[in-house]
């Protein structure tokens, strides 16, 4: 299924360029708020879901702790654009992990906004993509994006989000929306098979996002822990990672090792399925924060070794994308701002 996001919101062609669009990427925790200008980023703040009733609850609190609580005041946004953690199938919201549910135009009535436009949080990302300059994302390998083509969207984070970009007319872009997560996860070594197998242990399916998210880099430890005959240590995604930089556990660099190289098979399988000669593109917390671990990994070779269709990914590039809000970004995107 296609999410066409081209179309600005109903009734924002009389809005002031001047106003900001107000933003807000909203998951199962936190709910982060911001203003856009054009394609900078202000204003940003993070509060607590759980500390209120609604999400227009939220929204109000943060125009009131940016001094634009009142209606008619200078600069107060009249149009909004909200990621959230769930579908978007039609008016009617329900969170995926949080009790929120809302109907999409009395948050926009409650807001006094001309237009709101929500979308899925991951969709939020895929759509920064047009709008990243080189400072916000780091190329891994060579090639070289082929203009006006399709791109491929990767996310490992909770879970791992998968999207793709079309473009369409006047240099907007149409965003893929599936579930591409949840692809079956295929081996490409003894060792990948062995984790697999003992994953399935504890699966009835060992998707992609079962080893490729925060949950699944601790898979991958547990696997090899009793595949090598130990014990795994009750960690975190975080201290996998952690131990795997400082080389502390073998298993633990051997897991975030696993992680990338499987990483390069699934984006690789993205690049041949979409056929995204404009790159593939890595978002998501986990990556950026492996650094050079990620960067002398085995990602790049993985994602090309495809038999005969090798000489086809060759010269596609691939990138980690490494700004902070991205997700704000696609917003601004979705809500047609320039």
């Amino acid at each position: 299924m296609a999410a066409d996001l081209a179309p600005a919101a109903p009734g924002t062609a009389g809005s002031p360029v001047s106003a900001p669009i107000l933003v807000a990427d909203i998951g199962g925790t936190n709910a982060r708020f911001g203003l856009i200008d054009g394609r900078t980023v202000r204003d940003t703040r993070v509060l607590r879901c759980a500390d209120y009733a609604s999400i227009e609850d939220a929204a109000a609190a943060y125009l009131a702790a940016v001094g634009l609580a009142a209606a008619g005041t200078a600069g107060r946004p009249r149009r909004g654009a909200f990621a959230v953690a769930g579908p978007v199938t039609g008016d009617h919201i329900a969170m995926t992990n949080l009790v929120w549910q809302f109907s999409v135009g009395r948050v926009r009535d409650a807001l006094g906004l001309e237009g709101l436009v929500v979308i899925n949080d991951f969709t939020a990302v895929a759509l920064s993509v047009p709008r990243l300059t080189d400072e916000d994302r780091r190329q891994i390998g060579d090639g070289v994006p082929q203009p006006g083509a399709v791109v491929g969207v990767l996310g490992p984070g909770s879970g791992l989000g998968v999207s793709g970009l079309v473009p369409g007319v006047n240099g907007r872009w149409t965003a893929l929306s599936g579930e591409g997560g949840h692809v079956t996860m295929a081996p490409t070594s003894d060792r990948e098979s062995a984790v697999l197998g003992q994953l399935r242990k504890s699966f009835e399916h060992v998707s992609a996002e079962r080893v490729l998210s925060g949950p699944g880099l601790v898979n991958l430890y547990g696997a090899l822990s009793i595949l090598d005959g130990r014990e795994p240590a009750d960690l975190t995604p975080a201290q996998v990672a952690d131990t795997a930089l400082s080389g502390g556990d073998p298993r633990c660099v051997e897991a975030v090792e696993m992680f990338c190289a499987m990483l390069g098979t699934v984006a690789g399988n993205l690049a041949l399925t979409l056929g995204a000669r404009g790159g593939v593109y890595i978002a998501g917390g986990i990556v950026p924060k492996l650094g050079t671990l990620f960067i002398n990994s085995r990602f790049r070779d993985r994602f090309m070794e495809k038999g005969r269709m090798r000489d086809f990914l060759d010269p596609v590039p691939t990138y980690v994308v490494t700004h902070e809000l991205p997700a704000f970004l696609g917003l601004a995107e979705a809500a047609g701002a320039e």
